[in-house]
């Protein structure tokens, strides 16, 4: 039932084998996600973002991590609906960037150069009563300053109760904070909210640039976005950046930075 749902209305599906493991992966998996904190089960790695014109890094991205005891490495597609799902998302929530900005503020304390961590934001919880409250906790903590905190949330987002939206994004933009668009390109076709919203960063998404150098409709998408961006004074970085010809790309069209795992080959910090 729930597969023939998933593919639209008036469909049907035959029962198979490869349902059932699904659907008891499904429920191993919203079982454990409810031990998976207090197991300290959850962590966080870093994925560079890396300015082209320097090769210095600037940034890194706080990505979600469930070491699972029988599943082993769950990626984050695969827990994110089910944690939104069930409301535990929340606590999740605070955990994430409260965790980044203690990280970041440990390499600071170190001496490390100070470059800005960036955290995902779901729409379950920006629209959580006393977001910002939260973020302003969290910063107060852990003693990171709030310019070294950016906080990423989709065009999807955004779009939802506008009115509302706007109000939180000024406020956290008064206190310091930077805020990105994750994921541009695969959202709403109207971009009007762009010239309304406080953001400062757009993130191309992963799909537009994996075949940039080959593929001439990405290649047109992506130089359309790094245009568009430029002229509104947006700060723009290529996501899913993982060879030369990629970066090559980037750089003839001016972008500015790039994320990838291997995008930091002979960068340092």
């Amino acid at each position: 039932m729930y597969s023939a749902k998933d593919n639209g209305r008036n469909n049907f599906r035959f029962y198979t084998e490869e349902m059932n493991s699904q659907v008891m992966e499904r429920l191993t998996l919203e079982h454990g996600w409810r031990l998976a904190l207090d197991r300290n089960e959850l962590f966080l790695v870093y994925q560079p973002q890396m300015e082209i014109a320097t090769r210095r890094i600037t940034g890194l991205e706080a990505l979600l991590r469930w070491q699972h005891p029988e599943l082993n490495l769950v990626p984050p597609d695969r827990f994110i609906r089910i944690a939104e799902n069930s409301g535990l998302i929340v606590p999740i929530g605070e955990w994430v960037p409260r965790t980044a900005c203690s990280q970041s503020r440990k390499w600071q304390s170190e001496g490390l150069p100070a470059v800005t961590v960036a955290v995902n934001v779901s729409a379950v919880q920006f629209r959580q009563e006393g977001f910002c409250e939260l973020i302003c906790r969290v910063l107060h903590e852990t003693g990171l300053s709030a310019q070294y905190l950016e906080l990423e949330l989709t065009e999807s987002l955004l779009l939802s109760s506008a009115d509302v939206t706007f109000a939180v994004l000024k406020e956290l933009k008064a206190m310091g904070l930077k805020l990105a668009i994750d994921d541009f390109g695969t959202g709403y076709s109207s971009l009007s909210y762009l010239k309304h919203f406080p953001v400062s960063k757009l993130k191309i998404d992963r799909s537009f640039i994996r075949e940039v150098a080959m593929n001439p409709d990405d290649a047109a998408i992506t130089t359309a976005i790094i245009s568009m961006a430029k002229s509104l004074n947006l700060y723009v970085i290529g996501e899913g950046v993982e060879d030369e010809a990629q970066m090559s790309f980037l750089r003839a069209r001016q972008c500015d930075e790039i994320q990838g795992f291997k995008a930091t080959t002979s960068a340092s910090l």
